[in-house]
């Protein structure tokens, strides 16, 4: 780069502005310039590589491999957490932490939420949030159904409420199971005016917050009464499921596994899980994974709360790699 007369005035002003702290104002009246063309300057003198401006990431943090995953994925937003360990409850932790911390910094007034009725990552997401200080959500709407087993059932009621007197909203409970025995139970549960009333609330919701669960599912849920039969799961098993989102399950393509179960869920189903603006998934773990991929493959969520172990997993498929079309704003 030859010296010109601008390149040192460029230098001059670069220096002021980075090194010595001066405002574009104080540097225009120093060097007799106009506040414009200080602003012109600073700009031409990054262009020509005069100021070099890089980002130092703290230890902790991995801002590329959550770049790599929203360009693999699709993803509005990729949030990866540290953990020591590749290790299912390790990660639950770690990911109930980032979760809240999160929903503490993204969340605007007026928004609405929906909830899934059985996570233990969400559950630990609750454990680390505090009472929002600003004006919160309007509302928290429970979009799987909740009631199971009685010793059980207080889980699903405590994420709605208790996440809804965390955010300052309204809690919008769905009055049914999340499982019911046939489709005419089904049926008869949907023209119920209150559970009705419920679903209709699902359509205004403009964040949903989910779990992804495995085939085999967790205790909180295995002990609810909400969840299928081992035959009828080892049915989805040999149709290719891996995993599910409020009890709709995929296969490892994010193909719906569509099955006469989805007819006996009473909740958002796959389609209606994607509307909301954002759409939330909070899991991790070594046994989650096949799972996760699925869920992410499908874009059923744009935006994910994840492990490093499993985000590293992850990042290393390759073969998803989005349309530009397809990659969310």
């Amino acid at each position: 780069m030859t010296p010109t007369p601008l390149l040192r005035l460029m230098t001059k002003v670069a220096r002021l502005y980075y090194e010595q702290g001066l405002r574009q104002a104080e540097i225009a009246d120093r060097l007799d310039l106009s506040q414009s063309r200080v602003s012109r300057l600073l700009k031409q003198a990054e262009k020509e590589g005069i100021v070099r401006i890089t980002v130092a990431v703290p230890s902790g943090f991995h801002a590329e491999l959550e770049d790599r995953l929203q360009v693999l994925y699709g993803l509005r937003e990729a949030v990866v957490v540290d953990c020591e360990h590749d290790d299912d409850q390790e990660a639950l932790r770690a990911i109930g932490a980032a979760a809240a911390a999160y929903l503490e910094t993204t969340l605007t007034a007026g928004e609405i939420l929906g909830i899934s009725s059985w996570s233990e990552t969400l559950l630990a997401m609750l454990d680390n949030m505090h009472p929002s200080a600003q004006p919160g959500a309007e509302a928290v709407v429970q979009i799987l159904g909740g009631s199971g087993n009685p010793a059980a059932e207080g889980h699903a009621t405590r994420l709605t409420s208790r996440l809804a007197q965390l955010v300052g909203g309204e809690a919008r409970f769905l009055p049914a199971p999340g499982v019911v025995g046939s489709r005419e139970s089904r049926r008869a549960l949907l023209d119920d005016p209150f559970v009705a009333a419920a679903m209709r609330w699902m359509e205004e919701i403009t964040l949903a917050i989910v779990g992804i669960g495995a085939l085999t599912p967790s205790k909180l849920l295995a002990a609810s009464g909400n969840v299928f039969t081992a035959q009828e799961l080892h049915e989805l098993e040999d149709m290719g499921a891996v995993g599910d989102i409020c009890l709709r399950f995929f296969d490892a393509e994010g193909v719906p596994v569509a099955s006469s179960l989805d007819e006996r869920v009473i909740g958002l189903d796959l389609e209606q899980i994607k509307q909301p603006r954002r759409t939330l998934a909070l899991a991790g773990g070594p046994r989650k994974f096949a799972a996760i991929q699925g869920a992410l493959r499908g874009r059923f969520v744009n935006v994910l709360i994840t492990d490093r172990f499993t985000a590293e997993r992850l990042a290393g498929d390759w073969s998803t790699v989005p349309h530009d079309d397809e990659v969310t704003a």
